[in-house]
């Protein structure tokens, strides 16, 4: 079985990944930021290197898709193919942080890497404002998020909520996560915890 967790810069994603696995016993697998080559120079610059970013996270999370399918395990991923194609991208296009030209060459690569893909079991999102984000990532001190602007994360958060309207390949769970703090409090992860459980295997 596959879970997957999405949600914006600073939502949490990580955290609910760590303490679902925990919890559950399943494989995770998370998003490649400690070793990811372009991930420094793109926050510095991101017009040059938004194209080289974007390709790096596709490679990486097609391989992860594919790997999760082929290992017959239940895995819990952190973040999805499909918030790289349809949010991070297009965004950086409308921002003119990528060309056209780019643009549309990696939208060709994402269309037939979906053709060989199957969307998570449940997908998890994790809704977030601006404020909170910007007090968790600030939390966590990444230094290479430092530089992150307002107005890419409110630009982020707006495609986020368009995408996740709209979503229909398979089940999805979401959680308001200005109204909860399941990294500090039992009580509140048990409550997600209730509901994946509810989604996963129906109320009894």
């Amino acid at each position: 079985m596959h879970i997957a967790i999405a949600g914006n810069i600073g939502s949490g994603k990580t955290t609910l990944t760590k303490l679902l696995s925990k919890n559950f016993g399943w494989e995770a697998h998370y998003e490649d930021v400690d070793t990811n080559p372009y991930l420094n120079s793109f926050y510095e610059d991101m017009q040059r290197w938004s194209f080289n970013l974007q390709v790096y996270f596709l490679n990486s999370r097609f391989r992860q898709v594919i790997d999760i399918r082929n290992s017959g395990k239940t895995v819990i991923q952190d973040r999805t193919i499909y918030e790289d194609a349809y949010i991070f991208a297009p965004n950086l296009h409308e921002m003119n942080l990528m060309t056209l030209r780019d643009f549309e060459n990696y939208a060709s690569l994402f269309e037939l890497m979906s053709t060989f893909i199957k969307p998570p079991d449940l997908l998890i999102y994790l809704k977030a404002s601006v404020p909170t984000l910007v007090k968790q990532i600030q939390k966590r001190g990444r230094k290479y998020e430092e530089s992150i602007r307002l107005d890419y994360l409110k630009s982020l958060n707006g495609k986020y909520e368009k995408w996740i309207s709209k979503y229909n390949l398979g089940k999805k769970l979401i959680i308001n996560v200005d109204d909860i703090d399941f990294s500090d409090n039992p009580e509140d992860l048990g409550i997600i915890i209730d509901k994946i459980q509810a989604e996963l295997h129906g109320l009894f």
